[in-house]
C-alpha cells in the first residue's frame, strides 16, 4: 500500500498526531507531497529493516517491421537495490513545574514545534546528501543515488551567475543547458531543488524568459515554479545555518537536483501500517518531576528509475 502524509493523518484519531504530521508537512514541499510505500516489516527480532527493489537503467524501445518479419528482440536494463529503513528525530526533557505554568506560548508545544522542525531538516538534509557508507544510522540520498549516472550533468565549463548582470548576459545559456538537461529525463519533474541563492538565479532567469509562474499552496504559503516545475528551496541543515545543498566557498559553484515523485519514480519507504511520524508527550500523570517528550520518523528514499531524478552543477552563483 502506497500513502502519503496526508493520508496518513486520515487514519490517525489522536489531534496530536495529526498536528505533529502536519508541522512535517508545513514548509516542506518533498514531506507534503512524496508518496510512502509502507511495504517494509522488521525481520530479525526488529534489527532489519530493508526494502528491496528494481532500478530501471534504460528506457523501452520499439520498432517496425517487415512483413514475415520478426521483431528483434530488446529488454530494458535494470538491477537490484536495496535501501535501509533508518530511524530520526530527538526528545526534550521539560520539568513539570514549567509546563503548568502556561502564559502565551505552552513550553511543551514549543519544544515540540522546535523538535519537529529540526527532524524536518534532518530529512531535507538526508533527502539529498545522506550517505550510509559515512553515517550508517542514516538512509542514502539523491546525491548517492545520481552520482555518475547518465543524468548528473555537469556543464564543460563553469558558466558564472553570481551577479544580476551576468545572469541578464548568461541567462540564455542557462537556460539552454537546463532544459536541455531536463529532456534527459523520463519525464517533467515534480520539483527543482537548490539553495536559496541558486533557486533567486533560476527565479530571475524564469522573469527574463517568461517561464515564471507563483502561486499558493493549501498552506497559503507561496509557490513559485519554473516552466512548471516547482522551485523548492532546501533550507539548512538542522541546528545550523549551513546550506542542504551547499555553495563551494572557494569556487562560488553550487548544484541543482531533480526528483519525479511517485512509485515508478522517486518515493519514501515506510513501515507496514504504521504511519512514518510519530511522537510521544510528556506524561505528567506519573511521580518523577522532569518527564521527556518525543518525535521520531522511520523512513528512506528509493529511486525505482534511474532518469526519474538527476544533478545539474558547474554553475558559479557566488
Amino acid at each position: 500500500m502506497a500513502i502519503t502524509l496526508v493520508e496518513a493523518q486520515k487514519n490517525v484519531q489522536d489531534d496530536l498526531q495529526m498536528g505533529v504530521i502536519d508541522e512535517f508537512r508545513k514548509s516542506s514541499y518533498i514531506l507534503d507531497n512524496i508518496t510512502f510505500d509502507d511495504a517494509v516489516s522488521p525481520t530479525g527480532g526488529g534489527a532489519t529493516l530493508t526494502y528491496g527493489y528494481t532500478r530501471l537503467n534504460t528506457q523501452p524501445t520499439a520498432t517496425f517491421r517487415a512483413v514475415n518479419s520478426e521483431y528483434v528482440p530488446s529488454t530494458v536494463s535494470k538491477e537490484k537495490h536495496t535501501c535501509e529503513l533508518k530511524v530520526f528525530g530527538g526528545a526534550f526533557e521539560i520539568d513539570r513545574i514549567i509546563a503548568g505554568m502556561g502564559g502565551i506560548v505552552s513550553e511543551v508545544d514549543l519544544q515540540m514545534t522546535q523538535k519537529i522542525k529540526a527532524a524536518r531538516a534532518l530529512f531535507n538534509d538526508t533527502f539529498i546528501n545522506g550517505d550510509s557508507a559515512s553515517d550508517e544510522n542514516a538512509f542514502d540520498g539523491l546525491d548517492s543515488a545520481v552520482t555518475g549516472s547518465t543524468t548528473e550533468f555537469s556543464l564543460d565549463s563553469t558558466l558564472d551567475m553570481s551577479t544580476a548582470a551576468l545572469i541578464e548576459a548568461n541567462y540564455v545559456t542557462f537556460m539552454f543547458y537546463l532544459d536541455k538537461f531536463l529532456k534527459k529525463l523520463d519525464g517533467t519533474p515534480s520539483f527543482i531543488a537548490g539553495n536559496t541563492d541558486f533557486i533567486s538565479v533560476i527565479q530571475l532567469c524564469a522573469k527574463l524568459a517568461g517561464k515564471y509562474n507563483e502561486t499558493k499552496d493549501s498552506w497559503g504559503q507561496q509557490v513559485e515554479t519554473y516552466n512548471g516545475i516547482r522551485l523548492v528551496d532546501m533550507g539548512a541543515k538542522a541546528g545550523s545555518n549551513d546550506d542542504v545543498i551547499a555553495t563551494n566557498v572557494t569556487t562560488g559553484i553550487s548544484s541543482l537536483y531533480f526528483g519525479r515523485l511517485g512509485l515508478d519514480g522517486l518515493h519514501g519507504v515506510s513501515m507496514a501500517g504504521q504511519a512514518p511520524v510519530k511522537s510521544w508527550l510528556p506524561d505528567f500523570s506519573t511521580a518523577g518531576a522532569v518527564k521527556t517528550g518525543e518525535v521520531e520518523m522511520v523512513a528512506a528514499i528509493a529511486l525505482k528509475a534511474s532518469k526519474a531524478a538527476g544533478k545539474f552543477t558547474n554553475v558559479k552563483i557566488k
